[in-house]
């Protein structure tokens, strides 16, 4: 990463795993890279509690936005609450960011476009026009849609483009 920093910085903590989520969502999105790792010292191991020479952070991005990935113990585990969207352009995309975030993912966590993956990280993968099929000013489009969006797991956007169409 650069000098520059960026205003606002997602920082995601996990227990022991920081550098095994940088390197997997690094590995699936194309414009990514993993920056500075930092590792635990002696100083304030009677807060933190892990052993000198653990990581600590890992900077990543990710289609450029800038991540920090702690590892802060077991403390802290991830919700629903907070999630990434991913819009797609495609049928294609959002297969290919289904099945690679899915893999280890609590598959009973799957509904309308939503996962969670391996680590607990809550994932919406949805259709960069899904919003305005929603939004539409005919009540009985919109409906349609959201009624066939409660149906999926994964979205299907052709399905969604019938249902839209009526």
């Amino acid at each position: 990463m650069k000098n520059k920093l960026q205003k606002i910085t997602t920082n995601l903590w996990f227990d022991t795993q920081a550098e095994e989520a940088a390197r997997f969502y690094t590995s699936i999105f194309e414009n990514s890279k993993i920056g500075r790792i930092t590792h635990y010292g002696n100083v304030g191991r009677e807060i933190h509690g892990m052993s000198e020479g653990k990581v600590m952070t890992v900077e990543f991005e990710l289609e450029g936005q800038a991540f920090i990935a702690l590892n802060g113990g077991p403390h802290f585990k991830f919700t629903e609450a907070i999630s990434f969207i991913i819009h797609c352009e495609s049928q294609k995309d959002v297969d290919y960011y289904w099945e690679n975030l899915s893999q280890g993912g609590d598959e009973k966590a799957q509904a309308c476009g939503w996962l969670k993956d391996q680590f607990g990280v809550s994932w919406q993968i949805i259709p960069e026009n899904i919003t305005d099929m929603i939004n539409n000013t005919d009540p009985e489009r919109s409906a349609r849609v959201m009624t066939a969006l409660y149906q999926m797991k994964k979205i299907d956007i052709n399905a969604l483009k019938r249902a839209y169409n009526g």
